[in-house]
């Protein structure tokens, strides 16, 4: 493939400009997913900055996630308080594509930025609105954050072990998928639009969209009236599919639930019989028998070292692998040669390593270009060329405080702990 077929920087989404005013994480994820793939996105923050700065972890100051999140953006700090703050994003909006909140529902309204006002402005104009409930229904004012949704969908309750409370992953799972289907719901609205040439309203609700992966225990429910529990390691009703104990004190998970894999991990095991016994024979029966299975594989592979059993079963082209720490990714090759771990410049900080795009397109592919850095970075810059302002209205508007101009910091380098 040529440079001409592939230009460094020029994403699929190149030309569309997108306005984030969503905080903390599902929105701001949302427009970093449209980011990489090289829409323009302005991110609207506080002059305080963004809640997103005040989780994860640090490094000279420096919020490490901030810098993720908000990669490829260009940052800029604005009181959406103020009657002038509101007029600039009115001004954005004339020439935004899309326009990205996660604020509770209602706050736009109240803001006179609700979508009549804005599609009055721009009738092409996709609004994305993530909220905890949705912005109909009796829940629609509730606060929610995304583990608040989770547990609403049902699906905090699968999570952990049985005999435990229900447990949660330590990212912000629930965000990050309505983040997702947030921005795929921007993409088709942004598809139609070619054929309507008017924008429409994205409601992406956090709780419906964690239920949306309840997707097996919903029919399950109408006609038998099963409800799903936690079931720990073990995915229900597809067995082997487990964790299992190795003889140096770690673990394994395998996967093996299909008729064909079931028989290469039995012969890997020396124990090619079981595909004949009625209780191992099929799918179903597995899953039925899945306690007496299970004990079996623990059997045999509590009798191996972990590293003895990846090559073991992956000779066998069995699905099975350790359980990755971050220390683990680090050291993985293949994780590099897929450009999965990328190395972001950052004004403070030098570069900040993070989390590669995803999905991989073959001609048009994503970049992490920049990471995000401080509070009204871009300010100045984006006043001036896309919402058409004198350098000496944004001077007057930062002496009153309705806009930050941010400066990078100096460069600096992490102290060892």
């Amino acid at each position: 493939m040529s440079d001409k077929d592939n230009p460094v920087g020029v994403g699929p989404l190149a030309g569309y400009r997108v306005l984030e005013l969503g905080s903390t994480v599902a929105g701001p994820f949302c427009g970093r997913l449209m980011a990489d793939f090289g829409a323009e996105v302005i991110k609207v923050e506080p002059l305080e900055g963004d809640a997103v700065r005040t989780m994860g972890k640090r490094c000279n100051g420096e919020p490490l996630y901030a810098a993720s999140i908000l990669r490829n953006k260009s940052l800029i700090a604005l009181d959406l308080r103020s009657d002038e703050g509101r007029d600039i994003v009115k001004r954005l909006v004339e020439r935004c594509d899309v326009l990205v909140e996660n604020f509770r529902p209602g706050q736009l309204e109240r803001w006179g930025l609700d979508y009549d006002t804005l599609s009055a402005i721009n009738p092409g104009l996709v609004l994305v609105r993530i909220s905890g409930f949705g912005q109909s229904g009796p829940y629609r004012e509730r606060p929610g954050y995304g583990v608040i949704g989770e547990a609403v969908s049902g699906l905090r309750h699968v999570t952990g072990d049985p005999d435990r409370p229900p447990t949660r992953a330590a990212v912000s799972l629930t965000d990050d998928f309505t983040g997702l289907y947030a921005a795929f719901g921007a993409m088709m609205a942004l598809l139609e639009r070619n054929h309507s040439g008017k924008g429409q309203v994205i409601d992406a609700a956090l709780y419906e969209c964690a239920f949306s992966f309840m997707e097996p225990h919903v029919p399950a429910y109408e006609k038998l009236g099963h409800i799903a529990h936690r079931a720990g390691s073990r995915l229900p009703d597809s067995t082997p599919n487990n964790l299992y104990p190795t003889r140096d004190g770690s673990s394994i998970h395998i996967t093996a639930m299909g008729e064909a894999v079931f028989k290469r991990l039995a012969a890997a095991m020396g124990r090619p019989e079981l595909c004949g016994d009625l209780m191992y024979a099929t799918a179903r029966a597995r899953s039925d028998n899945h306690e007496r299975l299970d004990a079996l594989i623990s059997e045999w592979t509590a009798k191996h070292d972990l590293a003895e059993l990846e090559h073991l079963l992956q000779e066998a082209a069995v699905p099975a692998t350790r359980i990755y720490t971050m220390a683990d990714i680090f050291a993985d090759p293949h994780f590099r040669v897929r450009q999965m771990l990328v190395d972001a410049p950052h004004e403070a900080l030098g570069h900040v390593t993070m989390a590669g795009v995803v999905p991989k397109l073959s001609r048009t592919p994503g970049l992490v270009k920049q990471a995000g850095g401080a509070v009204g970075r871009d300010t100045r810059r984006v006043l001036e060329e896309v919402a058409g302002l004198s350098a000496e209205s944004i001077e007057q508007l930062c002496i009153q405080g309705i806009v930050g101009c941010g400066a990078p910091g100096d460069l600096g380098r992490c102290q060892s702990a």
